[in-house]
């Protein structure tokens, strides 16, 4: 799938600058300007979205840095364009850039409600909570015409299945019948990402996600209506963003949360090319010294993959950002002590789904 030269420049509604090649590619484009012509540059790029065919929704992990064994991405790639999303890598599997295709060229799991009813309905299925956008945003603005993630939740709601769901979209609140019906039976929590609280930073830096104060409304609808609800400060930018930790957690705490977590912006492969990019483009003066500071945590490097360290980086300043969290999470009483894991034991697996009926004693 042929990927398209862009970039470096800035487009409206998006994140990336540009459009490198993907890392298993074996051929680099360039532009080159040979003086006789040079093509006028769109100010925007369209999004497209094409179907996926998959055999199985659910996606299993044991990484022992992630509190979930299950997850369910609706869709590949985010239309958020959130410059720092560590889910950019994958769209090298399709043969695309993690830059600007990541945001604009998008693919939905098609027939996802009809494979999920077969997953469950295996006789081997074991039920755990499954984690519903682990990767890229469930709701994400193409959700609200594509209706995909609403499909899967109809599943796991008429089959009790256990799930949480983590969004940085006020368009959660569109199912809210759904989710109200789960939490009812202690099936669900929802959590909110609140990275930053100023408007004009989320401009360049999630260009399309909602609002810092539409999110912290959804939190309030969301505890209003009894849904379990948490905040995630994710990522935290250092010199960049991690002086509103405590201010986030206060205006979530405020809203209705009830638990919280962080986690430490991680900038692996690809990742840390667009995101100096952009820090260059949006914050010249402050580039260096954002990445020193990056550095600082992640041992010298621009990214920690160990297990271990990579969610919450090592060093002084680190360790000075884990205990400003947890002592702003005690005053504000978002330690989660009350939170209740999700029960399994109501599940119910659907009949049919593999053409066979369940024998009952």
């Amino acid at each position: 799938m042929p990927r398209t030269l862009i970039g470096p420049q800035a487009f409206t509604g998006r994140g990336a600058l540009s459009n490198p090649a993907g890392r298993f590619e074996r051929q680099v484009l360039a532009a080159v300007d040979d003086g006789w012509y040079v093509e006028e540059a769109a100010e925007s790029i369209a999004t497209t979205l094409a179907p996926e065919r998959a055999r199985e929704l659910i996606t299993r992990n044991d990484s022992p840095d992630i509190p979930f064994e299950q997850s369910i991405n609706p869709y590949r790639g985010c239309e958020h364009a959130c410059i720092y999303c560590y889910a950019r890598p994958s769209h090298a599997y399709m043969g695309l850039s993690p830059g600007l295709d990541f945001e604009t060229r998008l693919f939905y799991k098609e027939d996802a409600a009809a494979v999920l009813e077969k997953q469950l309905a295996r006789p081997g299925y074991v039920c755990k909570p499954i984690m519903l956008g682990a990767n890229t945003d469930p709701y994400q603005p193409v959700e609200r015409r594509m209706g995909v993630t609403r499909s899967i939740l109809e599943v796991l709601t008429r089959t009790r299945h256990p799930v949480t769901v983590i969004t940085k979209s006020a368009l959660v609140l569109r199912d809210l019948d759904l989710l109200t019906q789960l939490a009812q039976q202690g099936l669900t929590s929802v959590a909110i990402s609140i990275t930053t609280q100023d408007a004009e930073l989320k401009r360049t830096l999630e260009p399309r996600a909602a609002s810092p104060q539409a999110r912290l409304r959804t939190l309030a609808a969301l505890a209003a209506a009894g849904v379990p609800c948490g905040v995630m400060v994710a990522p935290v930018i250092p010199a960049l963003t991690d002086h509103e930790l405590e201010a986030i957690l206060a205006a979530a705490a405020a809203a209705g949360a009830g638990w919280a977590g962080y986690v430490l912006l991680r900038l692996p492969y690809e990742i840390k090319d667009l995101f100096r990019e952009w820090l260059e483009a949006h914050f010249p003066q402050r580039a260096a010294h954002v990445m020193a500071v990056v550095r600082d945590m992640r041992g010298g490097r621009d990214n920690d993959p160990r297990f271990g360290t990579r969610m919450r980086g090592t060093g002084p300043y680190a360790q000075l950002l884990r205990e400003r969290f947890r002592i702003a999470c005690q005053r504000l009483g978002l330690c989660g002590q009350g939170r209740k894991s999700l029960t399994t034991a109501l599940f119910c697996p659907p009949t049919g789904a593999c053409g066979q009926l369940r024998l009952s004693l």
